[in-house]
């Protein structure tokens, strides 16, 4: 292991070696977007294996065994937790230049000090090893997060969420502030076939019996209005695209009524909806202060045999290809020409649309504050070392980099923090070797203060922490 995952795995030369060990590192981390159940943090949740902790509901490790050959029995089937392991230990060596195979190896050292490689070979004494120091009492989810010098964290709950884990934690003398996010997609995808009963959950929440745009704008009005109360300060949405149709109140009127009267909606209708609802969200996170978030382009749920047997959020989603500046620009641009336009962070998932992205923030980043409108991190299958690069590029190119607020998890892990180290390692080897070749000047009191802006610094003065 002398030369893989060393200290400076990842790290060029000696200009991004000082960046990382001396400014990069030390950062505490800010999580401002994940998929952590918060019951488990309110109730420090000790788990019983490696396997609870590290493979269920971890669908990227799904994806590679099944793409291996191993059979769901071993994935989310009824074979035993330590069966399960073991058919992941097997796919580990045939996940090289995968980032599971860094993430994997990252996440044994920095949780469980193990710097074995995971092997058919090496798996019973990992899985022995792991397994002992789960029973410590450190290893609860909240010593978990201690761990990686966690600050904060944002966990995402849907608007009928009671928060009464969030309650819990906020009571508690946990030293990681945790927040929420507010994620009224089942509020907007009118197209889903579960959106009516959705909506008669939102009522019975909500106290508001929904039968119309302004009774669903009142209902959603009330519990953001809950969400605020309780500290939500961000919300989140989760879109193939924009929606940014014009409509009037008796389109929209109508348009729902057929939905809740059992009848087919056309495509226009869905994106009239949508456009309403989100243009409704977006001008009361506005009159709160709050923060949106957008992550675009997932084409969700392609393998319908396998959505129906397992359930969405399982492995079956890839990357869209919508074109997304023309719907992206109106969009903004009806909130910001009434000057209701909140911070807003979009994340791409197509790297083709990096640039798009990228470009489309500065029209929008009207001087008001610093770094208003933001390109997010590289998410979900962008999220690796490529993925990370290009984005990290393209925003340099178009935007300014020393405005970016830096990465987040989007996990459902306790063990996916290391993935704050592997972006600062490389976000570090970037500005290094440019240092290095004369791209830059070898002033490292200066880089080194915008690394930790990027890394920290930034996202506490944005979601004013």
């Amino acid at each position: 292991m002398s030369n893989f995952l060393n200290s400076n795995f990842l790290l060029e030369n000696k200009f991004s070696q000082e960046l990382y060990h001396d400014y990069a590192c030390k950062m505490p981390i800010i999580d401002y977007h994940n998929h952590l159940p918060p019951e488990l943090i309110a109730n420090n949740y000790q788990f019983d294996n490696l396997t609870n902790v590290w493979i269920d509901g971890d669908h990227y490790k799904w994806r590679a065994m099944r793409t291996l050959g191993i059979k769901e029995d071993y994935i989310t089937g009824n074979a035993s937790d330590e069966e399960k392991f073991l058919k992941w230990a097997q796919t580990v060596p045939y996940t090289m230049r995968n980032p599971l195979y860094h993430w994997t190896h990252l996440e044994l050292q920095r949780y469980f000090g193990i710097d074995e490689l995971l092997t058919p070979k090496s798996a019973h004494s990992i899985y022995k090893s792991a397994n002992e120091q789960l029973k410590e009492a450190n290893y609860n989810t909240q010593g978990l997060l201690n761990t990686m010098n966690v600050e904060f964290l944002c966990t995402t709950e849907d608007p009928t969420d009671s928060l009464d884990n969030h309650k819990v934690i906020a009571k508690s003398t946990f030293k990681t502030k945790v927040s929420t996010a507010f994620r009224p997609d089942n509020a907007i995808h009118i197209d889903a076939p579960s959106f009516n009963g959705y909506i008669i959950k939102l009522s019975d929440v909500s106290g508001v019996a929904i039968n119309s745009l302004d009774t669903l704008r009142e209902a959603l009005r009330k519990r953001i209005r809950y969400f605020h109360e309780h500290g939500c300060r961000i919300a989140d949405h989760g879109l193939s695209h924009m929606y940014a149709s014009e409509f009037s109140e008796n389109q929209v009127n109508s348009v729902l009524k057929k939905k809740l009267d059992g009848k087919t909606i056309t495509e226009d209708e869905i994106h009239i909806f949508k456009s309403a609802v989100l243009m409704f969200l977006s001008k009361t996170y506005h009159e709160l202060g709050w923060v949106q978030q957008f992550h675009l382009g997932a084409l969700r749920n392609n393998n319908t045999r396998m959505l129906n047997q397992l359930g969405p959020n399982t492995g079956w989603d890839s990357i869209g290809d919508w074109l997304q500046a023309e719907h992206l620009s109106n969009y903004l641009n009806q909130l910001d020409g009434k000057d209701q336009l909140c911070k807003t962070i979009i994340y791409n998932l197509n790297p083709r649309d990096n640039e798009v992205f990228a470009s489309m923030i500065g029209n929008f980043n009207d001087g008001s504050l610093r770094g208003k409108v933001q390109f997010g991190s590289g998410w979900w299958f962008l999220d690796q070392k490529d993925g990370m690069t290009k984005q990290i590029n393209a925003l340099s190119n178009i935007g300014l980099i020393s405005c970016f607020i830096g990465m987040l998890t989007d996990s459902r892990s306790f063990l996916s923090f290391p993935r704050h180290e592997y972006f600062r390692r490389i976000l570090c080897n970037l500005f290094g070797t440019e240092i290095e070749n004369g791209e830059l000047p070898n002033d490292m009191e200066w880089i080194g203060s915008m690394v930790q802006d990027i890394c920290y610094n930034n996202a506490k003065e944005y979601f004013e922490l």
